[in-house]
């Protein structure tokens, strides 16, 4: 109790309240722009946490993390560019619900669920950290190559209208990912004798051309497809929102929990647990057909998982200081540096630390309902700008984003080739989406296949030999060979 109370003295102090402030403002801004993305408001506010105290230090990167993952969903919904990977997962959707007129229920349901499933991603941080951060070291190379190629089905179950379209995209995605000497042998693939080309082409410039490159080019060949989204009044968000929890609660629960669970996950995060929770709410959903036509479930489920893998990630950093994406790599440095040494002694020596990072957890995710709100409003008002000066401007913004990654020219043409590149993909019918996860997971693939191979000395069966792998590679399995098995029998039975 103590301990406790010294942790709430800690939390509300006003340096840590002020500091808090700053940078909710700071995440929300960084989220909010096409090519700025979570981790990179993280790595930005590492020089400015050796000048603070360790409690105010981690409510900055708790706090500004939060507010960039839903940040990026605004410009998503907006203008079809999602502001983070996270968001990418579902802002065709929102786009489509903005064209309808839907923009506030889009927006309110992102925000609100967001903050839900952040809630729900600290309540398991608090209650079984040490249990899930144990059960997510026993995965091997085998449960992890399972996993990678369940994430990667779920890019083919998002392209509705066209499996085979889908199929060729994530390849393409795929082929990317073998840029570089990023592979198990280290040997230079497709770089064609170019020193840029040895690091592999980065994920954010790529999504950035696919998403806001191409969303610029499309406005600028077709006067046609001009909707004003930005004339559309945005109100109260939060109305219709107790009806939406009403209405889904399963939806809200199983995002949220996957979320955590997959964020618990060394490597993954909050990109692939919102790809594959749109992607099993598709699935299980009772209305599969409206997907893609601007439906609020696959939102309300991969809004809840993205903001609760946030959550998950911290729960192996801060008991094995093994991070669960690349946001806690940042943070476990820094909790280094102001001797919160990740391990169970933090737990056990400083208990009101950890206790404070779980008040800041809850803190940072009640804080982004009302900052959230006002972040809505404001970039409500700058869609007002005329969209031949705006679209100039994101465009300006999206380049010096790219930049700013690896301080190289090469990025910012990455960007605008793959901007090009996606253009005429989606003018032929082909989903980018896919394309995006294959390079996210492209790379773990590989790895984890070889390494899996290697174990098994050549042995497939191998890949079934433990109980979570088995379980996981039935179930991708099934999703490959079950729909196209059921479809021929329902052939069969009407012969």
């Amino acid at each position: 109790m103590d301990a406790l109370i010294l942790a709430f003295g800690m939390v509300f102090d006003p340096q840590t309240l002020g500091v808090m402030l700053g940078a909710a403002l700071f995440g929300l801004f960084v989220g909010a722009v096409p090519g700025l993305t979570a981790t990179m408001a993280t790595a930005l506010l590492v020089p400015v946490t050796f000048f603070m105290p360790p409690i105010p230090a981690i409510a900055a990167i708790v706090t500004a993390t939060a507010m960039a993952i839903f940040a990026g969903d605004i410009p998503g919904c907006l203008l079809r560019m999602p502001g983070t990977p996270a968001s990418a997962a579902y802002a065709d959707e929102a786009y489509a619900m903005a064209k309808k007129g839907q923009a506030e229920l889009a927006l309110g349901a992102g925000l609100v669920f967001s903050a839900v499933g952040g809630l729900f991603g600290t309540a398991v941080l608090i209650m079984a950290a040490p249990t899930l951060a144990d059960f997510a070291l026993r995965f091997s190379s085998f449960e992890y190559f399972w996993l990678v190629l369940l994430g990667l089905t779920c890019a083919i179950v998002i392209t509705s209208n066209s499996p085979l379209k889908g199929v060729v995209s994530l390849f393409l995605g795929l082929l990317v990912a073998c840029v570089g000497l990023g592979n198990p042998a280290g040997f230079p693939r497709f770089t064609f004798g170019s020193t840029e080309l040895m690091g592999g082409i980065g994920l954010i410039p790529m999504m950035i051309g696919m998403f806001a490159v191409s969303e610029i080019l499309r406005y600028a060949s077709d006067v046609g497809s001009r909707i004003a989204v930005d004339e559309q009044p945005i109100g109260n968000v939060f109305r219709g929102m107790w009806q939406l929890a009403v209405k889904y609660p399963k939806q809200i629960l199983r995002g949220s929990a996957l979320g955590t669970l997959v964020g618990a996950l060394p490597g993954a995060g909050a990109d692939i647990a919102a790809w594959m929770s749109y992607a099993i709410s598709k699935k299980t959903s009772k209305e599969p057909e409206k997907f893609g036509t601007g439906h609020v479930e696959g939102i309300i489920e991969s809004g809840s998982a993205n903001n609760s893998a946030v959550a998950g990630a911290w729960i192996p950093a801060l008991v094995f200081g093994i991070p669960g994406d690349s946001i806690t790599a940042i943070v476990i440095g820094v909790l280094y540096m102001k001797n919160m040494n990740p391990g169970p002694t933090l737990f056990t020596q400083n208990p009101q630390n950890i206790y404070a990072v779980f008040l800041l957890f809850i803190l940072a995710n009640l804080i982004l309902i009302p900052l959230g709100y006002l972040c809505i409003k404001v970039a409500k008002r700058i869609l007002k700008v005329p969209r031949e000066i705006l679209m100039p401007v994101i465009l300006l913004f999206c380049m010096v984003g790219t930049f700013a990654i690896n301080n190289t020219v090469f990025d910012v043409g990455v960007m605008l080739v793959a901007g090009v590149v996606a253009w005429i993909l989606e003018e032929n019918g082909y989903p980018v989406a896919p394309a995006i996860l294959g390079v996210v997971l492209g790379g773990m693939l590989e790895e984890n296949f070889i390494t899996s191979m290697i174990k098994a000395d050549g042995n497939l069966l191998a890949f079934f030999s433990r109980p979570v792998a088995a379980t996981l590679g039935v179930l991708t399995l099934a999703a490959w060979f079950l729909p196209p098995v059921i479809r021929r029998l329902r052939r069969t039975a009407g012969a």
